[in-house]
């Protein structure tokens, strides 16, 4: 069978979440701009090249379409650092590029990831967020404890904290630095890096 004859022969599912990826990114700049309690299905509209009646067949609302853009950009996370912690060969290494690549992340998608503890912060309040809220920290909780129990391999001893320990130790951090990084601090970047450093040599 042909790829043409593939794509043809795609189920109407596959055809229906290929839509709602095209529309999310659409909605990604606008949603990252304005946040959550700014943004509504017509400001998406009225800012990409769908109707509102498009976005409301495919999303119920805002809240299905915001916890559905962000789950998508922190699966697109959690998978870079995978790929950091399953090519590893040296702790050192490791402690840099995990670093580098948080700064990265944080100076590339600092809107993104604005958007993300916007989020959080909602579900405190609107209990439809709750379970995609937990089900992504879930992930990023995994994220976190896969480089620091690679760290400890590498280095030869055992993790000195719980995966939940380390998961809100390098969350504040990164938060922390993207708080200063909106605010045009220019050091935020490279004690970001220096403290990624420091935080895996402290957990282990």
């Amino acid at each position: 069978m042909t790829s043409t004859d593939a794509r043809g022969r795609r189920r109407p599912a596959d055809k229906f979440e290929d839509r709602r990826r095209e529309l999310a990114d659409a909605a990604l700049q606008t949603l990252a701009t304005l946040g959550y309690a700014r943004t509504s299905l017509r400001e998406i509209a009225q800012n990409s090249d769908f109707s509102h009646g498009v976005l409301h067949y495919y999303f119920r609302d805002k809240v299905e379409l915001i916890t559905y853009c962000v789950q998508r950009f922190k699966t697109q996370c959690v998978e870079r650092y995978d790929a950091v912690a399953t090519h590893a060969t040296a702790a050192d290494a490791l402690a840099r590029d995990a670093g580098d690549g948080l700064a990265a992340t944080l100076e590339s998608d600092a809107l993104m990831h604005r958007l993300w503890y916007d989020l959080r912060s909602q579900s405190m309040f609107e209990e439809s967020f709750r379970l995609d809220v937990g089900e992504i920290d879930a992930g990023l909780e995994r994220m976190i404890w896969r480089i620091v129990t690679t760290y400890a391999h590498l280095s030869g001893r055992e993790p000195a904290c719980t995966s939940a320990t380390a998961y809100a130790a390098f969350d504040g951090l990164f938060q922390q630095a993207l708080l200063r990084h909106l605010a045009a601090d220019p050091e935020a970047l490279d004690d970001l890096r220096a403290g990624t450093r420091l935080l895996l040599e402290r957990l282990v």
